[in-house]
This record gives C-alpha cells, sequence and structure tokens, in this order.
C-alpha cells in the first residue's frame, strides 16, 4: 500500500512540473466590431500575453521588453531657454527608442521620436497635431496625400503584404513625395532582402537628381538654392530633411524583423523580403488654415478628429479621400498645393505636450 501511494505521489508531482498554464486570454473592447467582448486564447508564439485586433478579430502579440544591446543609448539636451529647470538637461534615450529620442523639455524627459505629434511610424501608426493616436492603413502599392497645403504637398507609397487570416493589408510608409516651392523631394527607402543596420538602404533625390551623401554621422547636403539641407543622424539609414521655413522631417529606415513578424501575424519570413520601411517625425512651420490629408488635416484650427475614441486601436477610413494616382500627384481628393507660400501661416514647430505622450490622446498646446 506504501508503495502505490509513492507511486502516486511521484505521478501526481510529476504531471504537475510538466503541466502547461492556461493560455492568456485577450478581449475585443470595441463595441462596434462583430467580435466585441469575445475571449480569445492568446497564440501558444506570443512571448507574453497578446491583444485582439477589432478590424480583423485577430488575436496580435503584445511586443516583449527589447532585449539589451552592447551599443550605448543616444544622450539628447534640453536646448530650449525658456524652460530653465530643465535647459541643457542630458537625459538617455528608452530602450525602445535607443537612437531617435528627444526631450519635452515641458515635462523634461526624453520622448520617443515615434511618439510625438506629427510621427508617422509602424504600420502606420499616426499622431497628429492634436496627440490622439491614429492607424491609417491603405493599401499597398499605392500612394496616399499625407499633408496637403498651399506650398507644400507630401504623398506616401504604401507597401505590404495580405495574408489569409486578414481581411486588409498589412502596410507601412516605403518613400515619400515631397513638392514645395517650385521643387521635387523624394526619400524612399531601398528593397531589401536581408536587412544589416550597417549598410545604407536610404534612397534621395531632389528636382529628379540623386543626392549623395558620406556614410558618417553629421554628413550633410545642400541644395543650390541653400533652402534645402540633408544631414544623417548617424552614419547609416538616418537622416534629417529641413526646408528653411516650411519643414524638418526626421526618417530612420527600418525592417521588419522575423520577431515582429511572429508577434503581429504577419508572415514575413527574413528568406523573402525585410519590407525596409521609414519611421518619420514631422514639424511643420509655416500651416495655413486650409491644410489637409491623412496627417496634414491634424493641424488645421478647426479640426474635429473622427476617429474612434476609446478603443485600443483607432483606425481613421477615407482611403479614396486621399488617394493619389502618383508619388508626385497632387490630385487626391483633399488636394491644396499650388505652389505659393501662404500669405497667412501657423507655426507648428513647438508644440508643448505636457501629459500623456506615449499613449493615446496626448494634450498639446501650441
Amino acid at each position: 500500500m506504501k508503495v502505490v501511494i509513492a507511486a502516486i505521489l511521484i505521478f501526481t508531482v510529476l504531471s504537475l512540473a510538466n503541466a502547461q498554464p492556461p493560455p492568456k486570454k485577450a478581449k475585443c473592447q470595441d463595441k462596434y466590431s462583430p467580435c466585441y467582448n469575445i475571449l480569445y486564447a492568446c497564440p501558444e508564439s506570443c512571448p507574453q500575453s497578446c491583444s485582439v485586433d477589432c478590424d480583423s478579430c485577430q488575436t496580435v502579440c503584445d511586443s516583449p521588453p527589447p532585449s539589451p544591446t552592447s551599443s550605448k543609448p543616444k544622450r539628447v539636451r534640453c536646448m530650449n531657454q525658456d524652460y530653465p529647470d530643465c535647459y541643457y538637461r542630458q537625459f538617455t534615450c528608452p530602450a525602445d527608442c535607443r537612437d531617435s529620442c528627444q526631450v519635452d523639455c515641458a515635462t523634461c524627459g526624453p520622448v520617443c521620436d515615434c511618439n510625438k505629434p506629427g510621427a508617422v511610424c509602424q504600420d502606420p501608426r499616426f499622431i497628429g497635431a492634436d496627440g490622439i493616436t491614429f492607424y491609417f492603413h491603405g493599401k499597398k502599392d499605392q500612394d496616399f496625400c499625407l499633408v496637403s497645403d498651399s506650398n507644400l504637398h507630401i504623398n506616401a507609397h504604401f507597401i505590404g503584404k495580405r495574408t489569409t487570416t486578414m481581411g486588409r493589408d498589412f502596410t507601412w510608409v516605403q518613400s515619400l513625395g515631397l513638392l514645395f516651392d517650385n521643387h521635387q523631394l523624394y526619400l524612399g527607402a531601398l528593397k531589401t532582402a536581408t536587412w544589416d543596420d550597417a549598410v545604407d538602404r536610404l534612397s534621395l533625390s531632389f528636382d529628379g537628381q540623386p543626392i549623395f551623401l558620406d556614410e558618417s554621422k553629421g554628413a550633410t547636403w545642400t541644395s543650390p538654392t541653400g533652402k534645402v539641407t540633408v544631414t544623417r543622424s548617424k552614419a547609416s539609414n538616418a537622416i534629417e530633411v529641413e526646408a528653411e521655413g516650411n519643414f524638418k522631417i526626421k526618417a530612420v529606415v527600418v525592417p521588419i524583423t522575423e520577431k515582429e513578424s511572429l508577434m503581429h501575424g504577419y508572415g514575413i519570413t527574413p528568406q523573402e523580403d525585410s519590407f525596409a520601411h521609414l519611421d518619420l517625425s514631422f514639424k511643420f512651420y509655416s500651416l495655413s488654415d486650409e491644410v489637409n490629408g491623412v496627417l496634414g488635416q491634424t493641424y488645421g484650427s478647426k479640426y474635429v478628429s473622427r476617429v474612434k475614441m476609446g478603443v485600443a486601436n483607432p483606425v481613421l477610413g477615407g482611403d479614396r479621400e486621399f488617394h493619389s494616382s502618383s508619388l508626385f500627384a497632387t490630385d487626391c481628393g483633399v488636394a491644396k498645393f499650388n505652389g505659393n507660400n501662404p500669405s497667412k501661416g501657423m507655426e507648428f514647430a513647438d508644440l508643448n505636450c505636457a501629459s500623456g505622450l506615449s499613449g493615446s490622446g496626448v494634450v498639446c498646446r501650441r
């Protein structure tokens, strides 16, 4: 009898040791979605937990903490003397944007470029001038108007992929076509099968002529008029573009990694394509009240957000409204461009966002 009891105890202990924990579960919280409040089990491939994409009714793995790297993160300072308590204080960029952050002098802390108003990153996630985060998916292999004003028009070319389980394309911004004054500026990420961050994959041209930059941090190109500059933020795949009195753009070429593909269900394999694309951060110096476009409309003084508030991933529609026939076309339904400087402009270079910069519903003031 004792032998039998001992055997049962050993079997029980071994069974408990080998037992798998029950899978974590998630719900869609958007009451307008067909899968509202339905409980989904997280896939085994999710390293931590998951959430539900209420548009596709598919589970999406939550991002794990970034793995440590040997490179040192970038250090940045507040350079605005209007904030004496923060002026010239130095900060280290957060772990999830080690090479691309700025100091928000109002809150006196570092903020990732992709979490500031004017950001267009990932698949694509926009943060408007009002600080509200939203997604605009568009369609793969097509062009959409991001900003259109009397003297600035910006189109984006979307690349992407559709899997058998998705009702829409996964999309990313591959390139920009900018028109201003009498100029055209192209900025794009080259198609890349195997990603190596040390190999520059930026493609640039100004008025149809290629721009060549030394592959060293701080290398600068200046237009013949001296009013447009392109500067490398690091030796490869990161630049700042500025047109005097008009705009500044930070652009970083990034891939879709195997881990990201697994977490979000993109279905992208390393042998197929890295889907190199642009993470972007915009500043505008002189926009009119009539500005429009996916991002541009949020800078209008009378703009009221159309996205559903209170949902995890608010999506902005309007594929037809913002569609352009080509990268340098100005024929989208909301086009305002005529190549002239606006007679009445508004300054958007220094938005002070004092709360919630990393999430939805950022409150900003001009």
